[in-house]
């Protein structure tokens, strides 16, 4: 094969061989030749356009290509913070180009790999760094909740700190927030609004699991004028898979811990009018007194339907008002009749069981009530009232909702009440 040393850069630039650093010198043969495979440095050309700062442009592309007879089989490129650059190679392996914004003032190092019309591996490294962008606007992203343990039905939140409205930022943004759990189990994003990402499995997380979520948009172009600021990572664990189903017909709340039945309740929920809401609800918080009046859910006073109580070992489900409760009046009523509005009311002794047995994040679910589903957003986590197809659809990185998730084999799928 001609060994005939060919160019390394096509940007016609100075600037961009101080850039390039020690990639510029491997192509004058700075690179020892190693016995398999071989140094590939004369056998492609490295474009990468500068800035004025004679650093690579980061809201540029980078494009490398085969010279000769050779071709391109590999190319990874990933900075210091071990962010790896999407790219695509040419049917023929004559190109290779990024397709994922690169991060402003990061170092790079590009690894191609070659071969030659002999079929023998070549293979150089490149290194750039990337200048800093003329913007100043940062996407940052807080995630949710706080660092704690929660039940398995908790979604993990990703709150920005800008609008982000086209569908290409917004694969930006979902591709770099990152969710991992042990035990592993696969989830997705769903864009809330323009400021807000719930992220959960299919099914609940797995018991005592470990949750991270983490952002690595630092310094990465989302869109004109927009880069990814700095975050902080989260980690939660999850406790016992706790999940308290409601039958609202049958007046009884069933208890389970980690798949087994631990407690009857008599309860009673909303009477007509007033219906307590079916699907599934996580618990939001608990609050050990609350003053209840009608008033809070549009109940005029001095109406027959109003009232103003002291209610204790209170756990919350929804942000507009629904808990579940002592509810001491209603006794003679528990278990036979439902006459709340709307939340579901047992015993004082087994409110307080309740109370200290539930945490956030934990399952209440309520079925066969006259009342509407649980909104998926907007007043508590309604988010496991989506079926799993529906719910992908809400992520900027699917094509649709039918499209086939590339995790589906190695899903987990926990078996649900």
């Amino acid at each position: 094969m001609n060994r005939t040393p060919r160019h390394c850069t096509a940007v016609g630039t100075t600037a961009l061989l101080a850039a390039l650093g020690s990639a510029v010198t491997s192509c004058g043969g700075g690179h020892p030749l190693a016995a398999a495979p071989y140094d590939a440095a004369d056998d492609i050309s490295f474009h990468a356009p500068t800035d004025k700062g004679g650093t690579a442009d980061p809201d540029r592309p980078l494009d490398i290509t085969a010279d000769g007879d050779g071709r391109l089989t590999d190319v990874t490129a990933v900075d210091a913070a071990g962010r790896y650059v999407a790219g695509e190679l040419s049917a023929d392996g004559g190109r290779w180009h990024s397709t994922s914004p690169l991060a402003s003032g990061a170092r790079y190092t590009v690894r191609v790999s070659t071969e030659d019309e002999d079929g023998r591996p070549g293979r150089t490294d490149l290194t750039l760094r990337t200048g800093r962008p003329t913007t100043t606007k940062r996407l940052n992203v807080t995630f949710g909740p706080k660092k704690g343990e929660y039940g398995v039905g908790q979604p993990v939140v990703a709150e920005l700190s800008a609008p982000v409205r086209d569908r290409a930022a917004r694969a930006v943004v979902e591709r770099a927030l990152k969710v991992e759990s042990t035990p592993a189990v696969a989830g997705a994003w769903h864009w809330v609004d323009d400021r807000k990402l719930h992220y959960r499995p299919e099914e609940y997380w797995p018991a005592h699991a470990t949750i991270r979520a983490r952002s690595a948009l630092e310094g990465v172009r989302i869109g004109d004028r927009l880069r990814g600021g700095r975050s902080k990572p989260l980690r939660i664990t999850t406790g016992d898979r706790l999940i308290a189903l409601t039958d609202a017909a049958a007046h009884l709340m069933t208890v389970y811990r980690d798949g087994e039945a631990i407690k009857e309740i008599p309860v009673t929920t909303g009477k007509p009018g007033f219906e307590t809401r079916n699907g599934v609800k996580v618990v939001l918080g608990k609050e050990y007194f609350v003053r209840m009046r009608g008033e809070s859910i549009g109940i005029p006073r001095g109406s027959s339907d109003s009232y103003d109580l002291p209610v204790y070992y209170a756990a919350r489900v929804t942000w507009s008002g629904e808990y579940v409760h002592a509810a001491p009046w209603s006794e003679g009523s528990q278990g036979s009749a439902n006459v709340s509005h709307g939340c579901t009311g047992m015993s004082t002794g087994n409110a307080e069981w309740f109370f200290d047995t539930v945490q956030e994040g934990d399952i209440v679910k309520v079925v066969n009530s006259g009342g509407d589903t649980m909104a998926p957003f907007g007043n508590g986590f309604g988010d496991w009232n989506l079926d799993w197809r529906k719910w992908r659809a809400g992520s900027a990185l699917v094509a649709g909702a039918d499209a086939p998730h590339p995790d589906d084999r190695a899903r987990l799928r926990p078996e649900s009440l």
